[in-house]
C-alpha cells in the first residue's frame, strides 16, 4: 500500500536552523534550493506579495526557501533596545553594532564564506544600483543574507567589518528595507530554474539583452480604433522578430539613453567593407598571337 504523500520529501534538505521546524510541511525544502535569509525588525512582513503568484507558488513547492531572523531578540537589556543615538548628534537612530552583528552571526551557520557563493547584501539607498545583471548573479548564487535597516541606518563600523555589500533599489528612500528585500527576492527567485513556467520568458524580457523590452499586444485585435500591429498577425516569424529587435532598440534609445550608449559600446564594430580589386590592364605584356 503506498503512502499517500508528495514526493518531494524524499529530497528535504537536512542542516541546522535558527528556529525548530517540522519535518514534514506543507511547504517543503528541497535539497540544492535556493536559500534566502532576511534580517529584520518587521518579520511579520514576510513573505508579503513573495508569498503570492509564481514566486508564491515555488516557495511553497520548495524550490526557494525563505527565513526571516527578527532583529528585536538580539536588543540590548530587559527592553531589547537595538538603537541608539547618532554619534555627533542628529535627528533619528541608528542601529547598533554590536545588536545587529549577533543577528549576522546567528545567521552564518550553514552558509558558505565566500561572498560569491552567498553574498551578504544591506539594503541602503547609498548603495550600488540593483539590476537584472545584479539579480542572475544572486540567482546563479546558492543564498543570500539581506539586512534590512530602520531609521537612520546601521553603523557604518558593522558594514565595514563585515564587509557588506551595500545594494540601493534607486534614488529614494524608503522608510525601512523590507520593501527593497522583496523586491530584490522577487527579482532574483523569478531566474530560479522551475519558477516560472516558460523558462524562455526571461530571454525577450527588458534588460535581458540590454535593451527595454518591445510593445506587447493581445486579444481584441482591434480596441479604441487600435490595431495590433499587422505584422504580428502576419504569421511570419523572421518579421516578427525583426519587427520586435527594431521596437526594443527604438524605445531603449527614446527612454533609457544610458542603457543605449551602454549597449552601443558593447556591440562589435563593423568590419570594413573589402574593397573589390581593380581589373589588371596587363601593360607591357604582349598579347598572344591567333
Amino acid at each position: 500500500m503506498s503512502e499517500d504523500k508528495p514526493r518531494s520529501h524524499g529530497r528535504l534538505a537536512a542542516r541546522p536552523s535558527l528556529r525548530p521546524r517540522e519535518l514534514v510541511t506543507d511547504t517543503p525544502e528541497l535539497q540544492g534550493a535556493w536559500r534566502a535569509r532576511v534580517i529584520t525588525l518587521l518579520p511579520e512582513a514576510f513573505p508579503g506579495v513573495l508569498g503570492l503568484s509564481l514566486t508564491g507558488k515555488a516557495l511553497a513547492e520548495g524550490l526557494w526557501h525563505l527565513e526571516t531572523i527578527d532583529l528585536r531578540p538580539f536588543g540590548e537589556g530587559r527592553h531589547r533596545n537595538v538603537d541608539d543615538t547618532p554619534a555627533g548628534g542628529g535627528a533619528g537612530m541608528v542601529l547598533r553594532a554590536d545588536v545587529v552583528a549577533r543577528a549576522l552571526d546567528a545567521a552564518a551557520p550553514g552558509t558558505p564564506a565566500d561572498r560569491a557563493r552567498w553574498p551578504l547584501i544591506y539594503l541602503s539607498p547609498r548603495g550600488r544600483p540593483f539590476d537584472q545583471a545584479t539579480a542572475r548573479q544572486l540567482a546563479a548564487a546558492e543564498g543570500v543574507t539581506l539586512l534590512c535597516g530602520r531609521f537612520e541606518g546601521v553603523d557604518q563600523r558593522l558594514l565595514d567589518h563585515y564587509a557588506i555589500e551595500e545594494v540601493s533599489l534607486g534614488d529614494f528612500v524608503l522608510t525601512g528595507g523590507e520593501l527593497a528585500a522583496q523586491a530584490l527576492l522577487d527579482a532574483t527567485v523569478r531566474l530560479l530554474p522551475g519558477v516560472l513556467g516558460n523558462a524562455t520568458s526571461t530571454d525577450e524580457e527588458s534588460f535581458s539583452a540590454g535593451l527595454l523590452e518591445y510593445p506587447q499586444y493581445t486579444r481584441p485585435q482591434v480596441w479604441e480604433g487600435r490595431e495590433i500591429p499587422p505584422v504580428l498577425m502576419s504569421g511570419h516569424h523572421g518579421e516578427i522578430a525583426k519587427w520586435r529587435k527594431a521596437e526594443a532598440e527604438r524605445i531603449t534609445r527614446e527612454r533609457r539613453p544610458d542603457l543605449w550608449a551602454a549597449h552601443e559600446a558593447t556591440r562589435p564594430a563593423k568590419a570594413p567593407k573589402k574593397r573589390k580589386p581593380k581589373a589588371s590592364t596587363d601593360e607591357g605584356i604582349e598579347p598572344a598571337k591567333a
